[in-house]
């Protein structure tokens, strides 16, 4: 399960930091943007789910000028940084919204775009079933999430200092979504010429606190329901930097692998 306030709370807070700390996401739009180039949509109507500070639908505005471009996000302070970004004329087509709960009337997008959102969901299934609703016909569904295999390196480490530290508490890691559970959930939601595949993402940090520390900047912490363990909390995460500095440190720094999940089907 996934505490949907910390979600939107925490991004909230880091919707002005946000542009400055996240090079995976960065790397990840653009490479959203080459797949659909490759498509060749024309599209007249547009919406990006979780549209964060509004990057990625600066770029769609200038692939399709003509295009009217709406943007929704979960959190306020994001939503407010995207205006803030786009600028007046665009200020009308950005809302405050839930991807599982759209207010948006049938059939109305020709594109429906989103990246680096739906790893915040317990499942697809309501986000998928709302964007296949407010597609037009032969719409277009694009996206990216982050999925199984992201953040390996902490998640092997944080593990391990679980069973090093007595009492230790329950695994608080964060659960993605599998390249097969992110197709299925596409079928099941009624899309069709079904596309999806995974890439590798790395980047590197100083040390381990440095990169626990840019996560949060941008607001991507951790979400799970289950509460910290006050000192013996503290004695795991001590561990886990250890482990994690012994095992993946290298004259580079410490790894962070994001695997991403690529999407795309028609309504």
């Amino acid at each position: 399960m996934i505490d949907r306030r910390k979600v939107r709370n925490a991004f909230h807070q880091g919707a002005a930091d946000y542009d400055a700390y996240a090079a995976v996401q960065k790397r990840v739009m653009e490479r959203m943007l080459s797949l659909l180039f490759a498509e060749g949509v024309e599209p007249a109507r547009i919406l990006d789910v979780g549209a964060g500070t509004g990057a990625l639908a600066l770029r769609l505005a200038d692939r399709y000028p003509s295009a009217a471009i709406t943007c929704v996000d979960l959190a306020h302070g994001m939503a407010r940084q995207a205006r803030d970004n786009l600028g007046r004329t665009m200020e009308r087509l950005v809302a405050v919204a839930d991807a599982e709960h759209l207010p948006l009337r049938d059939g109305v997008f020709d594109l429906v775009v989103s990246t680096s959102t739906f790893q915040w969901l317990t499942t697809l299934d309501r986000a998928f079933a709302e964007a296949r609703r407010v597609l037009a016909d032969d719409g277009l569904f694009a996206f990216a999430l982050f999925g199984d295999g992201t953040f390996r390196e902490l998640k092997a480490s944080y593990r391990a200092a679980l069973h090093s530290v007595p009492r230790g508490g329950r695994d608080r890691t964060h659960r993605f979504f599998t390249r097969d559970e992110v197709r299925t959930a596409l079928a099941r939601a009624g899309f069709r010429s079904v596309e999806v595949f995974d890439e590798d993402e790395v980047e590197y940090h100083p040390d381990v606190p440095a990169f626990l520390r840019s996560v949060k900047r941008i607001g991507a912490g951790n979400a799970s329901p289950v509460p910290g363990r006050g000192l013996s909390g503290r004695r795991v995460m001590e561990a886990m930097m250890r482990t994690y500095a012994e095992s993946f440190g290298g004259a580079d720094g410490i790894p962070a692998t994001y695997t991403v999940v690529y999407g795309v089907g028609k309504r």
